[in-house]
């Protein structure tokens, strides 16, 4: 099987080329053409020889691949599925927003963390993404010049797949691959402690960090990790570090009706996270099948999103986006996996 040539790092790209007897200045030259110049044939690469360029096609697939299906929502969300070399499938969302327009990408295929509240964790873990297939969700999007973020918060916790995401990263924002400000990127992450603190000394990205619950016992209900990593062990992490640049570190939070959503919630928000400048993005649940969930009213959102404003937090409220396409991660996976 011919390995991917789309998704290599210059420094793979130069082992690649000294393997093909290649000059050693085109492994910038191929560079330019996968990432800066969007090439999507080997026959594009004008610059490289034709005996070269048939040499990297006889030990190289490019690695590039079109979504197999797009669902569009009444609010100008798209979700696109893709499927994997291996045949299993990820999603990725494109949210428009005035002249913001955000990707959601998945890093893996499932997720290991077993949230409660979330449609990925409910199929279990499949696959790690490779590069290649990370960035092919940005590459093959239809929508790809109109891009102006990208967030990994689809499928898969990307920390448990540091490698492969630290790499994307490294191509999204090299001066010799996208080019792109680590300003434009989110990594979320429910808290893997090891690969968090790599991901914060090799990575200038923003970072926003899956809370959902300040209490130790009632966030390892509804999220395991939280039994390994407490989200204290992630935050005194996190205060260890220098977030006084361009870096942003938020917190997200699913509101759930009767079990987040409390006066006593806000006072252990407000004590686990004190003095650390960051945000707090709320955020209604997106429904799903079996879930016992719930999302309180927009009153009940709103005088939680005041108390914590009033204990001095910058609490933001995402609108919700693409309900009507099931754009929480995994739904439409899901779907294709059960043949629905």
């Amino acid at each position: 099987m011919k390995q991917t040539l789309f998704g290599q790092t210059l420094e793979q790209l130069s082992q690649t080329v000294l393997d093909l007897g290649m000059p050693r200045f085109a492994a910038k030259q191929i560079a330019g053409w996968l990432y800066a110049q969007g090439a999507t044939s080997f026959e594009a690469m004008s610059n490289i020889s034709l005996k070269h360029r048939a040499a990297l096609a006889e030990a190289f697939d490019f690695g590039l691949s079109a979504p197999i299906r797009e669902s569009v929502s009444t609010d100008g969300t798209k979700k696109y599925l893709f499927r994997t070399a291996q045949g299993h499938f990820i999603e990725s969302a494109y949210i428009p927003d005035g002249e913001r327009a955000t990707l959601c990408v998945s890093s893996e295929v499932g997720c290991k963390m077993g949230c409660k509240f979330c449609a990925t964790g409910k199929q279990g873990f499949q696959q790690k993404l490779t590069t290649a297939e990370i960035l092919n969700q940005i590459a093959s999007l239809p929508e790809r010049n109109k891009l102006t973020n990208v967030v990994y918060m689809g499928m898969g916790e990307p920390l448990d797949n540091t490698d492969e995401v630290l790499r994307s990263i490294d191509i999204l924002t090299a001066p010799w691959g996208y080019g792109w400000s680590p300003t434009r990127i989110t990594l979320s992450t429910v808290g893997v402690i090891p690969s968090l603190e790599r991901f914060l000394v090799e990575s200038k990205a923003h970072l926003a960090v899956s809370l959902h619950n300040p209490f130790h016992d009632e966030r390892a209900e509804i999220m395991p990790v939280e039994k390994t990593w407490s989200i204290v062990q992630v935050v005194d992490l996190i205060r260890r570090h220098d977030f006084s640049h361009q870096r942003r570190v938020s917190f997200e939070y699913i509101i759930l009706e009767g079990m987040n959503d409390t006066p006593r919630h806000v006072a252990g928000l407000a004590k686990l996270l004190n003095g650390l400048p960051c945000r707090i993005n709320l955020i209604r649940f997106h429904k799903i099948p079996g879930s016992p969930f719930v999302s309180p009213d927009m009153r009940r959102v709103e005088q939680f999103q005041n108390a914590l404003k009033a204990k001095g937090f910058t609490a933001t409220l995402r609108a919700s986006r693409g309900e009507d396409i099931e754009a929480a991660c995994g739904l439409l996976s899901t779907k294709e996996l059960m043949g629905q």
